[in-house]
């Protein structure tokens, strides 16, 4: 069942029914400030940290779910209603939604009027832009209130919902106009405050939350103010200040009006914080005054209908460049869809958030996450290169000297997140990947060189080839006895806690130490990961390929060795006959065996390991592959494992919590999916490969919206599996490392266009059914128009490569440096 559709002329997907089986929702902003709205309009704003500086409050795990956002309410002669729908639930005459790229479009008609309202943040600009048109499309003229509705947040969220007996009496604002300033804790020891404006004289205002709604037991649905039509003026002291501005319209038969709210973030220098006068229409109860300029310029940036077109253009445009290095033309419209659009959207909306703010992370748990962000640069690295150069360094000086990480930042203050602490032993090996792939797709080596310091070590002069070096020997100087890298903490898979052992309710699986290993440094130094070593043997090349590039070749040689060993010890330790292990418990049992009760095979290791061509020789990489398919393979996906587990296994630790199919256990986890995909098509089975991206490609997926319930345009963390209730309801949406891995899936791996060290590689591995299709690449400067043909429809191999008429041996086309375009035709056979 849908619930909407795609509208790719417009890059678009359009909702027809605010009841969705999950609130919808869509990302604004791509710089410092963001905003989550969904299709109803529910959601939040905040800047840079959803934590430390959110601007609008919104209720998690409430019931009815989705309420706080950014409102809109008319009284039309008593029938009070929502372009939105919600939070009044009026049943509307019509309701559109169209969320596009930074930008959502909400249209609800009641009675004859109809209410457009354009959301969107403008490049370069703390502020979320909200235009409204009013239209009276009936016959006769039309008088009603419109009253806007925000509700500030006490800016550190995790306090806001904590500290009620200190926070109810912190609340402060200002009203200057048609402006209300939010500036709690502004006159003591912040130096930033939050407005809210529309560009029109108001008739009147509210900024008491308990005023508006007119009883404390009146909600979002019901505020006593809007029903009686009219502002009670309230002026917010303590308590939960809001900002609502009311205003009284009349249109004539087809006349519109179009008004701009400005919903803004502003700091101010120290020495700048205050006004020497006080404006004469300012209402305040203190004795201070807030300097406004950034404010009076924000607002005068984007006040006229006008200045709102050249403002949502621009952002268009810079979708329109951003999609443009990338674009696709194949025989499967579902393809092109999530390539050229929906997939790279996604993934810069990971880039920017990692994993900290969505309908499913509260922005109050989690920062920045090392691995998490390391691996979203794979999937916009083209796109913005120079961010994702600026990113690298930030995450590197999180980073401690002996290769082992913070697992997480704060993106405000870009210092590791102590309460979660490190050792995860997967952590540093990302870095590898994500420096690798910024050199290949830029060329840029001199990012070896940059100063990128320790966290132990913030004042040393220390380079980003430095970094590379420990993270790559951190998993040397840290294995097991079977010569495999040590667990640690967890090693990606964060509900695998093989040194956690805990058996008292409320203890993290991921920071808990033991008191058994607190002598070993608080994990166990016999629990190893096969999936690590897999990563290992398939990152560490990447390392070895820099060297060689420098001329470091002792270095290289060195390196070479230890992934060669790794591969031997892998082989003969960790191949089960049929598939790869999981790992080695702390009781130096197997994990992922046949020889195990349940959990007898897992999805992580397998792909990197087959990609490594660990055992290639003796086909290793097809019998695991064709496990995968046995065991693994379901209508929705691979699932995490096979058998579910059923009862707790103390020594693996959470992921025996989860229910069948929920989760890390025995749950279709879409982000290693991408792996098996790669893996498949690396090995020329396209077909394969395609099956398996079209069970999870959102695209694709559409059809099963009221089964799969969250957004049919964007990839989630999991689907429910085949051992669970809800087989093939979605979860966690949005924020998962899915979308960078099923970009590089499709784009490198499938459509085989990879960048690499010394060119761009084109080597396929599709679906035999398709005669072939076309890419235009933008690489290093030049634009590569790229036409591959299949006329003995086969899934992989190429037989000529020509660029520019002349053919070349391989299948790298080398960086031609002109700034020119260049076309490229392959022929598979």
């Amino acid at each position: 069942m849908k619930f909407g559709h795609f509208d790719d002329s417009r890059k678009e997907y359009v909702i027809n029914t605010p009841k969705t089986p999950y609130p919808w929702i869509n990302y604004l902003g791509n710089q410092g400030f963001f905003s989550l709205i969904s299709n109803t309009a529910g959601g939040y704003s905040f800047y840079m940290d959803a934590r430390l500086r959110r601007i609008t409050r919104y209720r998690y795990n409430n019931v009815p779910l989705d309420m706080g956002g950014r409102y809109f309410y008319i009284n039309d002669n008593g029938t009070v209603w929502n372009p939105g729908w919600s939070p009044v639930k009026t049943e509307l005459d019509e309701y559109e939604c169209r969320h596009g790229m930074g930008y959502t479009i909400i249209e609800g008609k009641k009675n004859g009027l109809k209410a457009e309202v354009t959301f969107f943040v403008p490049q370069d600009y703390d502020g979320e832009v909200q235009q409204v048109v009013l239209t009276n499309e009936s016959s006769e003229a039309k008088e009603f209130a419109l009253f806007s509705m925000a509700e500030w947040c006490l800016w550190d969220a995790q306090d806001d919902c904590t500290n009620f007996q200190r926070n109810f009496s912190t609340g402060r604002v200002e009203i200057e106009g048609s402006t209300i300033y939010h500036v709690t804790e502004y006159r003591d020891r912040r130096n930033h405050y939050a407005f809210y404006t529309v560009n029109d004289e108001i008739d009147g205002y509210d900024t008491d939350r308990d005023a508006f709604l007119g009883s404390i037991y009146n909600g979002w649905d019901n505020p006593e103010t809007v029903k009686a039509g009219k502002a009670s003026n309230s002026f917010a002291d303590g308590w939960s200040p809001i900002a609502s501005h009311y205003k009284k319209i009349t249109l004539a038969p087809g006349e519109s009006k179009t008004l701009i709210y400005i919903l803004g973030y502003a700091e101010n220098p120290q020495d700048k914080k205050f006004a020497s006068e006080k404006p004469a229409d300012l209402l305040t109860r203190e004795a201070w005054v807030l300097n406004k300029e950034k404010a009076y310029a924000m607002i005068d940036k984007y006040n006229t209908p006008e200045k709102v077109a050249a403002g949502l253009e621009e952002l268009r445009t810079t979708w329109e460049n951003l999609l443009s290095i990338y674009k696709v033309d194949t025989p499967d419209d579902k393809v092109n869809r999530m390539v050229n659009i929906w997939n790279q959207y996604q993934c810069m909306v990971t880039f920017n958030l990692s994993r900290s703010a969505s309908y499913f992370e509260s922005g109050i748990g989690r920062g920045m996450g090392f691995r998490d962000s390391n691996q979203d640069i794979l999937g916009f690295v083209h796109q913005i290169p120079d961010r994702a150069r600026a990113r690298l360094i930030d995450i590197a000086s999180t980073q401690l000297s002996d290769g082992g990480c913070y697992h997480q930042y704060q993106p405000l203050t870009k210092k590791g997140n102590a309460d979660i602490g490190g050792d995860f032993s997967d952590d540093p090996l990302w870095m590898i990947m994500s420096v690798a792939a910024y050199i290949k797709e830029t060329g840029d080596w001199g990012i070896l060189d940059a100063n990128v310091p320790f966290d132990d070590d913030p004042e040393g002069k220390h380079t980003m080839l430095e970094h590379l070096n420990v993270s790559f020997y951190h998993i040397v100087n840290n294995l097991g006895p079977h010569g495999l890298p040590l667990a640690m903490r967890a090693d990606w898979n964060d509900c695998i806690n093989l040194s956690c052992f805990s058996d008292t309710p409320g203890e993290s699986f991921q920071t808990y130490t033991n008191p058994k290993f607190k002598a070993e440094g608080g994990y166990s130094k016999i629990a190893e990961s096969v999936f690590v070593a897999a990563l290992f043997t398939y990152t560490g090349p990447a390392y070895v390929g820099i060297l060689e590039h420098l001329g470091k070749t002792e270095e290289a040689a060195k390196a070479q060795a230890e992934i060669d060993k790794m591969k031997k010890n892998t082989m003969e330790s960790a191949f089960d006959g049929e598939w790869f292990l999981r790992a080695y418990d702390a009781n130096g049992e197997k994990m992922g065996s046949h020889e195990c009760e349940e959990g007898k095979i897992f999805i992580e290791p397998q792909g990197f390991a087959v990609m490594s061509e660990i055992g290639k020789d003796v086909g290793a990489d097809i019998k695991t592959l064709d496990s995968i398919d046995k065991y693994l393979n379901c209508e929705y996906g691979l699932v995490l494992n096979n058998p579910a587990f059923t009862k707790y296994y103390i020594q693996y630790g959470e992921i025996s919590t989860y229910p069948g199919g929920y989760k890390e256990n025995a749950g279709i986890f879409t982000h290693n999916n991408a792996w098996i995909i790669c893996a498949e098509a690396y090995a020329g089975r396209g077909e394969k490969a395609f099956e398996y991206y079209s069970k999870i490609a959102p695209a694709f997926t559409e059809e099963t919206s009221d089964i799969h319930k969250t957004e049919p345009y964007v990839y989630g963390q999991m689907i429910g599996g085949k051992d669970a209730k809800n087989f093939g309801q979605g979860k966690n949406s949005w924020l998962t490392g899915t979308a960078a891995w099923n970009m590089v899936a499709i784009s490198q791996y499938i459509l085989g266009i990879k960048p690499e060290f010394d060119g761009l590689r084109v080597d396929p591995s599709i679906p035999s059914a398709w005669d072939g299709f076309k890419v235009v690449r933008k690489f290093r400067g030049d634009t590569y128009e790229i036409e591959i043909k299949n006329p003995d429809h086969i899934c992989k191999g190429v037989k000529k490569l020509t660029v520019d008429g002349n053919e070349i041996e391989g299948c790298i086309v080398p960086v031609a440096g002109d700034g020119n375009t260049h076309k490229v035709e392959v022929l598979l056979g």
